[in-house]
């Protein structure tokens, strides 16, 4: 829950730690034990320079963490930034697309190598815990508002204490079909594999889904090879416009 390493961009994020804090707690976790430490990073904050963020990538590999988490920044409906957002110094989409690349760029000069889109890690430390959610992997949680996919299904609780005790569940359909396998496949650096789709669902992957990724390849957006589908850093920027096409 770093966020940025620059004080002023904390503040403006309503952020109430320190970097000193945020180096702190890394330094406290390694005396603890812990030699698997991440840190998140956002791009797009306001007032935020490629200056300011390489900054900020230069205080993660200066912490010798082994992961990093890297989000452009969205602001929601009913959030605070929604209401003030007009009054802020927003990157448009051309600055946080530079900042994007820029990130994945550095990144991987530092050993931090991206293994799905808004993530980067030292050789072997990838996320276990995200990565078998994109590969549809089953997971149940527990507790208030734990989400579970399990048997096909997808349920949850509510965030209601009550609810949980009296194990009260609300199912939200089915899951892990040939789209959503797909669409969460794309987000990995690796991509779909067409050996893994076929052992999945039994037969091979569309040959349209194949022929319209590679029009993209020409642009710089996906590699395409007798084996996978990918996106580049760039194709990740704008993946969920080609994703749609494709599915």
């Amino acid at each position: 829950g770093m966020q940025t390493a620059v004080e002023d961009e904390l503040r403006l994020l309503g952020r109430i730690h320190s970097i000193d804090d945020a180096k702190t707690s890394v330094e406290r976790a390694k005396s603890a034990g812990f030699n698997n430490i991440s840190l998140d990073l956002m791009m797009g904050i306001p007032n935020q320079t490629i200056e300011s963020l390489e900054k900020s990538i230069s205080f993660c590999a200066d912490c010798k963490v082994t992961h990093i988490s890297s989000y452009i920044l969205k602001i929601e409906e009913n959030t605070p930034f929604y209401k003030v957002q007009n009054k802020l110094k927003l990157a448009d989409d051309d600055m946080q697309a530079e900042m994007y690349l820029k990130a994945v760029e550095m990144l991987d000069s530092l050993g931090y190598k991206q293994y799905e889109i808004s993530n980067f890690a030292k050789q072997g430390y990838e996320s276990r815990h995200n990565t078998n959610y994109w590969r549809c992997g089953e997971y149940i949680g527990i507790g208030p508002s734990a989400h579970s996919f399990f048997e096909g299904k997808r349920f949850f609780y509510s965030r209601s204490m009550d609810d949980f005790n009296n194990n009260k569940l609300s199912f939200e359909g089915t899951g892990g079909d040939e789209e959503e396998f797909i669409m969460l496949s794309l987000r990995l650096k690796s991509g779909l594999n067409y050996y893994e789709f076929e052992e999945k669902f039994g037969y091979t992957l569309p040959s349209y889904i194949i022929k319209k990724a590679k029009e993209y390849e020409k642009y710089g957006y996906t590699n395409v090879t007798d084996k996978s589908i990918s996106f580049t850093p760039k194709g990740f920027l704008v993946s969920n416009s080609i994703i749609s096409e494709l599915i």
